[in-house]
């Protein structure tokens, strides 16, 4: 589905990315994790078309994408969920939910889809009518995931879904992850909650100062000694 070859990204003389290789199959969770400054969103960003690479190759579902504009590349149904709340505040929760499938022109299909996003998010269901900026973060958190839902994406880019949000939201979080994958969505996580990304990914890859350096399984990178000791011991709980 997603195929990138030798990626590099710079702002300025400073190489964000140097030479990044990473594949993700239609149906797969691959996760991407490392520690802040890794160039895990700059690669998010390089993908969805927001900032421009310097080289390398960016392929998706057979055809070459690197240089189209980010509204190119949104019309191919990939969805791109940055850090953050990412919600419109001054409009309603239904509204939040209706832009998701602005490119959209399949009615019946449309309304399915907000059936399944308003039961996978039942808060949501009971605040349609509420401005969304008077949610709760975790709450604006889950809107903005049935958002990028509402597009029916091809491949969902999350950027640090789990960011801010307090333990029992990170579980919740991830739950819905977890049911993604089993629904055999096709997704690209960026986490820095090491163990959690693992847990829920089929494939995973280690990126440190702009390069990937381990590549796998999930479950074996997570019982690896070298992962473990530079990025589970925060999360071991």
């Amino acid at each position: 589905m997603l195929s990138i070859e030798n990626l590099v990204v710079r702002y300025g003389e400073i190489a964000a990315l140097r030479g990044v290789s990473l594949e993700v199959g239609a149906g797969e969770t691959v996760a991407l994790v490392g520690a802040n400054g890794a160039g895990k969103t700059s690669l998010l960003r390089a993908i969805s078309g927001l900032v421009r690479p310097s080289a390398g190759a960016i392929r998706f579902a057979g055809e070459m994408i690197h240089g189209l504009s980010p509204e190119e590349i949104a019309r191919r149904n990939l969805v791109h969920l940055p850090e953050g709340r990412a919600i419109l505040a001054t409009l309603t929760v239904r509204e939040n939910l209706a832009l998701g499938a602005y490119l959209r022109r399949d009615a019946a299909g449309i309304r399915r889809d907000l059936d399944e996003v308003l039961a996978r998010f039942p808060a949501l269901a009971q605040r349609l009518g509420q401005q969304a900026g008077t949610l709760s973060g975790g709450e604006q958190r889950m809107l903005a995931l049935g958002r990028a839902l509402m597009a029916r994406p091809r491949l969902l880019m999350l950027d640090e879904p789990s960011l801010g949000l307090a333990p029992r939201l990170v579980a919740e979080v991830f739950h819905v992850l977890r049911a993604l994958r089993a629904e055999g969505r096709t997704i690209l996580l960026v986490e820095q909650n090491a163990r959690q990304a693992l847990l829920c990914a089929d494939r995973a890859s280690v990126l440190e100062t702009g390069s990937i350096v381990l590549a796998g399984p999930a479950a074996g990178l997570l019982e690896d000694p070298r992962v473990q000791a530079a990025y589970l011991g925060a999360w071991s709980a």
